[in-house]
C-alpha cells in the first residue's frame, strides 16, 4: 500500500481479516514446535526474521528514515520489555494449552487495557465500560475453569498462568503505546519493537536453546517472516478504515484457530472455551463500540469549540 491510497473501509476489513489469520497460523507454526524448542528461542525467530519485511515495507513506503528516529528512545525501551514478556509468556503457554484456549484466554487483554488505563492513564471508566469489564472478566473466569478447576492438570494451569499472564502484558503494552503515539511514529514503534525483541531474546541463549532440526528451522522462519507481514497488514488496515470499525474483526481468530487446533493438532475445543470466548468477544464489542462513540463525542466537541 502506498502512503497516498485512498481510504476504504471494505479494504480495511479485508487487511484486517488477513493480518487475523496471518497471526494465528504464525501461532500455530510455533506451538508446532514448542514441545522441543524454548519460548526464548521462538521469540529471537519471531522478531529477527520479522525485521525483514518490515524494513521492506518501511522502504516501499518511504518511511524508512523515519522509522529508525524516535524522540524517547526510554519509551521504546519499556514497550520493547513488556511487548516481549508478553510474546514469550504467549508463546509458552503454547505448549501447554490447545491453540483454541490459548486465543481465547488472550482476548482478557483489551478487557485489561480499559482497567489499567483507570489505573495508570486516570481515565473515567463510566457504566458502559466498566459493565464490559466484568462481563469480559466473567467469560475469560469461563474459558479458564476447566484450566483452573478442581480436575485440572499441573500443565493446564501452568498454560493457563503463562497464558493469562501474556495477556496482562499486552494490555500493559496498548497502554504504554498509547503514551508514545503522541511522540513517536508508527513506523518507529514497530521497528523498534521488533529489534528490542530480538536483542532481549538473545539474553536467553545460556538458558537452553536448541539446535533446531530442518523442519522446525523452517516453521521458526517462517513464523517470524508471517509475524513480520501480520504486522504490516494490521497496520495498514488501521490506515483505511476507523479502529471502531477495523478492530472486531480480530475475534475472527477463534474461528480460525478452531480450524487450525482440529485440522493440525487434533484438538476439540470444551464447550466452556466456546462460551467463555462468546462472552469475551461481546464484552469486546461493547468496549470497542463505546470507544467509538467516546470519539465521536470528543471531535464533535473540538468542533463546536469557538475559536479566536
Amino acid at each position: 500500500m502506498t502512503p497516498d491510497a485512498p481510504p476504504s473501509t471494505a479494504t480495511g476489513i479485508a487487511l484486517k481479516l488477513a493480518s487475523v489469520v496471518a497471526f494465528t497460523v504464525m501461532a500455530a507454526m510455533l506451538k508446532s514446535v514448542s514441545g522441543r524448542v524454548p519460548p526464548g528461542e521462538m521469540v529471537f525467530f519471531r522478531s529477527a526474521f520479522g525485521i525483514l519485511p518490515i524494513v521492506i515495507w518501511l522502504a516501499v513506503t518511504h518511511e524508512l528514515s523515519g522509522g529508525m528516529r524516535v524522540q524517547k528512545p526510554f519509551a521504546h525501551i519499556l514497550r520493547g520489555v513488556i511487548g516481549t514478556t508478553s510474546m514469550a509468556l504467549g508463546f509458552a503457554a503454547l505448549a501447554y494449552l490447545p491453540l483454541p484456549e490459548a486465543t481465547a484466554i488472550g482476548y482478557a487483554a483489551p478487557i485489561l487495557t480499559v482497567i489499567f488505563a483507570a489505573l495508570l492513564l486516570g481515565e473515567r471508566v463510566r457504566l458502559v465500560r466498566s459493565s464490559a469489564v466484568v462481563l469480559g472478566m466473567v467469560g475469560v473466569l469461563i474459558v479458564l475453569w476447566p484450566q483452573i478447576g478442581g480436575h485440572a492438570g499441573r500443565s493446564e494451569m501452568i498454560g493457563a498462568a503463562l497464558a493469562l499472564g501474556g495477556a496482562c502484558c499486552t494490555g500493559l503494552v496498548m497502554i504504554q503505546i498509547r503514551r508514545m503515539v503522541a511522540t513517536e511514529r508508527t513506523s518507529a514503534i514497530v521497528f523498534w519493537f521488533s529489534l528490542t525483541a530480538t536483542m532481549m531474546a538473545l539474553f536467553t541463549l545460556p538458558f537452553g536453546w536448541v539446535m533446531p532440526t530442518a523442519r522446525e528451522a523452517m516453521l521458526l522462519i517462517g513464523a517470524g517472516l508471517i509475524g513480520g507481514t501480520s504486522q504490516i497488514l494490521m497496520t495498514a488496515a488501521y490506515r483505511h478504515a476507523d479502529a471502531s470499525v477495523v478492530a472486531p474483526f480480530e475475534y475472527a481468530s477463534i474461528v480460525v484457530a478452531l480450524i487450525l487446533g482440529y485440522t493440525v493438532f487434533g484438538q476439540t475445543p470444551a464447550v466452556t472455551t466456546l462460551i467463555g470466548a462468546a462472552v469475551v468477544i461481546a464484552a469486546g464489542v461493547l468496549i470497542i463500540w463505546r470507544e467509538g462513540q467516546l470519539g465521536l463525542e470528543r471531535r464533535q466537541r473540538k468542533a463546536t469549540t469557538p475559536h479566536g
